[in-house]
């Protein structure tokens, strides 16, 4: 009996390619993976045919082959892809030496590296229709109007009134009302003395 089948690990609307034993490091693979992230598939082998990285003809590659897996094994639209995951991993590492001074020996490390692209076709929502903006707008509009109006501002230079201002002001208006009720009386009192002076000239 041979082995069961695997099942796929990825979605139905994805498909996926790997190239193994890239002769460079990790690290600098993922710079040229970064390029590519998210990007749609027209884009993303537009940056890597006019990169000036050496490695990115080889991840130019597994991109299209990805592609390819996703048009002939999956029956996906190419215009329509977009690479949802570039992730880059260790592979061999060659190890030699060169001589230094002294009859020493240094070593020498020559790493390799995978990457693993994943394309995805996005799946339209159908269900969710998106409100226009104007609709936005009239919404945001009556949300106003419908708050209570505000309270009429007072005049930059308008003093504020509190309960300290209206009890110090009470005193005062009292003293200026017993001052004019004084300054009416004082015209009586003369005219009473100078009815007085004249009759005794009489």
């Amino acid at each position: 009996m041979g082995k069961p089948k695997q099942e796929r690990s990825l979605a139905e609307n994805e498909a996926q390619a790997v190239t193994r034993n890239l002769r460079v490091s990790p690290q600098k693979l993922n710079l040229v993976a970064e390029l590519i992230r998210g990007k749609k598939v027209d884009h993303a082998l537009a940056d890597l045919e006019f990169s000036r990285k050496r490695i990115a003809q080889d991840v130019r590659k597994c991109v299209m082959s990805a592609v390819a897996n996703a048009e002939n094994n999956h029956g996906l639209d190419v215009n329509e892809l977009v690479v949802s995951q570039a992730y880059v991993g260790k592979n061999l590492v060659m190890k030699r030496w060169q001589a230094r001074g002294r009859g020493r020996a240094s070593g020498i490390v020559k790493p390799f590296s995978q990457i693993t692209v994943v394309v995805r076709q996005p799946e339209e929502d159908k269900n969710a229709e998106p409100k226009p903006a104007k609709a936005k707008a009239k919404a945001k509009a009556t949300a106003k109007s419908d708050k209570p109006a505000a309270k009429a501002k007072k005049p930059a230079g308008a003093p504020k009134t509190t309960e300290k201002t209206v009890k110090a002001a009470a005193p005062t208006k009292a003293k200026s009302e017993s001052k004019a009720k004084t300054a009416k009386a004082a015209p009586a009192k003369k005219s009473t003395k100078a009815g007085k002076a004249a009759k005794e000239t009489e």
